[in-house]
């Protein structure tokens, strides 16, 4: 944020604005960072006992973002051990360092490498956390509790217009989408299921259930809109439907 000054001179005062100093030891630490993140590339480029060594020190790396991303997550896993957290972390470790390694090559240097390389571990991290958290929770795949969008008693016109809204929705869920669509809509928009939880479990893609997703919405909105109703009127454009 920049400083304000006030210049004494002649006349009325003069303002000028300083910039704030950067310490000179904030900037040398700052590149620091940037030399060993650009040596551990390097040494991941290179072959024998400096590749190990440089394996060695990513790994070291991702393993530490791993407990730091399960720590943010520790309330979804109270009910797991100190060495349960821990295989966590080491599984989290092992694959985004597979995944880095294997992807090496497609790092352009937009940003620095370990910046790069921690965001694959952030990934794996929370995918486990998630699917760990759901590990003895239930997923109904053949769940109709979308049936129980509609209320049947609303109040006023605001509630009698979103209630019959509801009901249009209920029956376009029924009709324009397939199973596999309603399956699908149902875990994840309206049961809150991760997205990679509801892969594993039926054993597919993220990218199949994000499209079956998106295009049981579409079948949605060009039902509804069938029906005489504009979304955008209503405030559900970008929501569930």
């Amino acid at each position: 944020m920049s400083v304000l000054l006030t210049s004494p001179g002649r006349g009325a005062s003069r303002r000028t604005y300083a910039r704030p100093r950067v310490s000179s030891s904030a900037a040398d630490a700052d590149l620091a960072r940037a030399g060993r993140s650009q040596a551990l590339l390097d040494g991941l480029r290179q072959v024998g006992p400096a590749h190990d060594a440089a394996v060695a020190e990513l790994h070291g790396l991702l393993l530490r973002g791993a407990h730091h991303e399960l720590g943010r997550r520790r309330s979804a896993l109270a009910e797991l051990s100190r060495d349960e957290l821990e295989d966590l972390a080491t599984q989290a470790a092992d694959d985004a360092l597979v995944a880095i390694l294997a992807k090496l090559d497609t790092f352009r240097g937009a940003s620095r490498f370990t910046t790069w390389a921690y965001k694959f571990v952030l990934l794996e991290a929370g995918v486990r956390a998630r699917r760990r958290a759901w590990q003895d929770r239930e997923v109904a795949l053949d769940d109709t509790s979308w049936r129980r969008l509609a209320d049947p008693a609303p109040g006023t016109q605001q509630e009698v217009e979103d209630a019959a809204l509801l009901r249009a929705t209920v029956a376009a869920i029924a009709t324009a989408l397939t199973p596999h669509q309603r399956r699908v809509f149902t875990a994840l928009a309206l049961n809150g299921v991760p997205i990679d939880v509801l892969a594993q479990r039926l054993g597919t893609t993220r990218g199949a259930l994000y499209k079956a997703l998106h295009d049981a919405r579409r079948a949605l909105r060009r039902a509804l809109a069938d029906a005489g109703y504009d979304l955008h009127d209503h405030g559900h454009d970008g929501g569930a439907t």
